[in-house]
């Protein structure tokens, strides 16, 4: 490995990523960094201070700006080389010929729409009818952001998100902003296609759809054939001269978020600056191929062992940074729910399938699709789930996917002070901002909605009542946690669509409670331990709980039928569970009860509290569990682990030993 790509590899070490994932990005980076000529190396390599005391390694092709600090600070993950910076933005703009013209017309042309635009707003609320005007100004400024090019509408589906930016209203409107545009000629498509891949179409290609399959903001995609081998595959083409128009939007929204800084920091708790700077870096992100390519990858990576999720096959020698080969996808999309009960799927399967992969992304691999809507799910006949589109995907660090766990286990806990707190440590409140207005929020909000039970819950009534409490207080929603909540609801809806009684949590509660009754990650058993135990009580109805939510999720998906119908090296590689496997846990509450003093003293509490034995709680306990473990194969790993745990009892009790004899 040579020293620029250790150096990026290192860079990603905090990172959710696995090391093959790393050594691939680590390669892409440094390629990217080459092509800039922005070399990585310890003269580009900033310290950054991290919240936890440690310290993040940025690489970048200049020194970035307090905004993208800040940025890395929050997410925890740090950027070995960006595709954005502002200064890279500014110098790629005005060393451009023509550039003062061409900023000059283009800013005139902005301002005058949009500055007629918030003439119309302020004589609504002078004449007095501006709230019942609103759906009318609404649609205005969708059609206005279609005018005003791809830049303005990549904009307006991250305000559809945004709720933290612009009303509730106005969000409904925008979510309605598709980027369905005209397709540039075929023959303009087909040229870059060939530039890219430096061969003649005809030679590569048997077939190629003669109309677009989809055209979009930034690209447009067509059906062929490979010549070689006979394969269909998708091919994604880059539209024409797009990226010198965003480099200049990107200037120019930046230029105007320096005049608003006031407003945003009284706002929001931050500069505008830093939202155009989240915006800027997706987008980007967006318009180079090869990151598209490298994406897939490690989606392909996460589930290769995952028979119930097709992710298509990338054809890196066939593709480049304006154009990508991937393998077609012969499914059935998410919009057309007669289509799939036609075709003998089973709904309720699917639908399990589609909330396990989500919840996986998020809260497993860190890695997850920003941008899953019914067009970039399908339904495959065997009833897998596939992902096509992955321009847009988002990365939450180690650290920010224990936050989200601590967050779930303080609402479980009703520990609103602590959830506010964790608010702050992911980034939607600023440092050092009091939390006490909110916690009443936040308490009403859980309440309400939990209260109502599973049958009632839905993210989409309790996102409703999120996106006033960050209307009215100085809360912004980092770009990746939009990009989250835009999944949630994106998902919640295709469930609803297909099966308008579906109920998400009753798919993701058994996942979550899966996960922390058998995850070995020494973060998540913490967190299991904070579940059990509240105000220093063990809550045995709450490990009841947890054990048949566990069970309920081990059920659903070893019945599956894309298991049944799936017979593929997958599958047969696949250990597939049809039990609740606890021998990790019961292992590592062995070694706790020996060696950690506190835990040992919590149980024993747990097991005699209010004076009495608590056998009747442990009996039922064991009879949940009894026919998922093989106690005796339990107790035999237990014994084998003796030794290793005797050493660190020892360990243990000398420290403690040592500890005392100080004091």
């Amino acid at each position: 490995m040579t020293t620029n790509r250790r150096a990026a590899y290192h860079g990603f070490a905090n990172s959710s990523f696995s090391a093959p994932q790393r050594r691939r990005r680590a390669a892409l980076y440094v390629m990217n960094a080459a092509s800039t000529g922005a070399p990585i190396s310890s003269q580009n390599i900033t310290q950054l201070p991290r919240t936890n005391g440690a310290a993040i390694k940025s690489i970048s092709s200049d020194k970035p700006s307090s905004a993208m600090e800040q940025l890395d600070i929050e997410r925890g993950v740090c950027i070995p080389f960006r595709k954005y910076s502002p200064e890279m933005v500014r110098k790629r703009v005005l060393d451009s010929r023509g550039s003062i013209l061409s900023l000059a017309s283009r800013g005139v042309e902005i301002v005058w729409k949009l500055g007629f635009y918030w003439s119309s707003l302020v004589y609504d609320f002078l004449v007095g009818r501006d709230e019942e005007i609103v759906p009318y100004r609404a649609r205005q400024l969708r059609n206005l952001l279609c005018d005003l090019g791809p830049s303005f509408i990549k904009a307006g589906q991250v305000l559809a998100n945004r709720p933290d930016i612009i009303r509730e209203d106005y969000m409904n409107e925008l979510c309605i902003l598709q980027d369905d545009v005209p397709p540039v000629p075929n023959q303009v498509a087909f040229t870059i296609i060939e530039e890219e891949l430096g061969q003649p179409l005809e030679r590569l290609f048997s077939k190629i759809s003669s109309e677009t399959i989809a055209a979009a903001s930034l690209g447009q995609v067509y059906r062929a054939t490979l010549r070689e081998t006979g394969e269909d595959v998708a091919i994604k083409v880059q539209r024409p001269g797009i990226e010198p128009i965003i480099y200049r939007d990107l200037f120019l929204f930046r230029t105007l978020a320096s005049f608003l800084n006031g407003i945003s920091l009284q706002k929001l708790g931050c500069n505008a600056e830093l939202i155009v700077d989240e915006f800027g870096e997706k987008l980007l992100e967006e318009l180079d191929y090869t990151l598209e390519a490298t994406n897939i990858e490690d989606f392909l990576e996460n589930f290769k062992d995952d028979p119930t999720v097709k992710i298509p096959r990338v054809y890196k020698q066939l593709s480049g940074s304006r154009v990508l080969v991937m393998e077609w996808i012969d499914g059935i999309r998410c919009t057309d729910p007669q289509a799939i009960k036609e075709a003998g799927i089973d709904v309720e399967g699917f639908l399990t399938v589609g909330v396990s992969a989500a919840l996986r992304q998020l809260l497993e691999f860190g890695l997850f699709h920003g941008d899953p809507h019914p067009g970039n799910i399908f339904a495959m006949r065997d009833g897998r789930i596939a992902y096509v589109d992955f321009g847009n995907v988002a990365v939450l660090s180690q650290q920010n996917k224990q936050i989200l766990i601590d967050a779930v286990v303080h609402a479980v806990n009703e520990d609103y002070a602590e959830m506010a707190n964790d608010f702050t440590r992911l980034g939607f409140l600023a440092s050092g901002t009091d939390v006490a207005p909110i916690i009443p929020a936040l308490e009403s909000i859980w309440q309400n909605s939990a209260g109502k039970g599973l049958a009632d819950f839905n993210f989409r009534s309790v996102t409703g009542k999120f996106n006033q409490l960050v209307y009215n207080y100085p809360i912004r929603i980092p770009e990746r946690f939009s990009l989250v909540i835009r999944s949630l609801l994106t998902q919640e809806g295709i469930c609803f669509t297909l099966k308008r009684d579906f109920k998400f949590l009753e798919v993701a509660y058994p996942y979550i409670a899966k996960r922390l009754l058998t995850d070995p990650n020494p973060a998540l058993r913490e967190r299991l331990i904070q579940v059990l135990f509240k105000d220093g009580a063990f809550q045995w109805k709450r490990l009841e709980n947890l054990i048949v939510l566990a069970k309920e999720n081990v059920s659903k998906m070893s019945s599956n039928p894309a298991l049944k119908k799936n017979s593929s090296q997958a599958v047969r590689n696949r250990q597939l569970e049809s039990k609740l496997d606890l021998t990790e846990t019961i292992k590592d509450g062995a070694r706790m009860f020996l060696i950690d003093a506190g835990i040992r003293r919590q149980l024993i509490l747990a097991f005699t509290e209010d004076s009495k034995l608590h056998v009747e709680e442990l009996v039922d306990v064991y009879r949940l569990v009894e026919d998922q473990i093989d106690m005796p194969s339990v107790a035999l790993e237990v014994l084998q682990d003796l030794p290793s745990v005797a050493r660190d009892f020892m360990l243990s009790w000398c420290d403690s030993i040592l500890s005392d004899r100080q004091y």
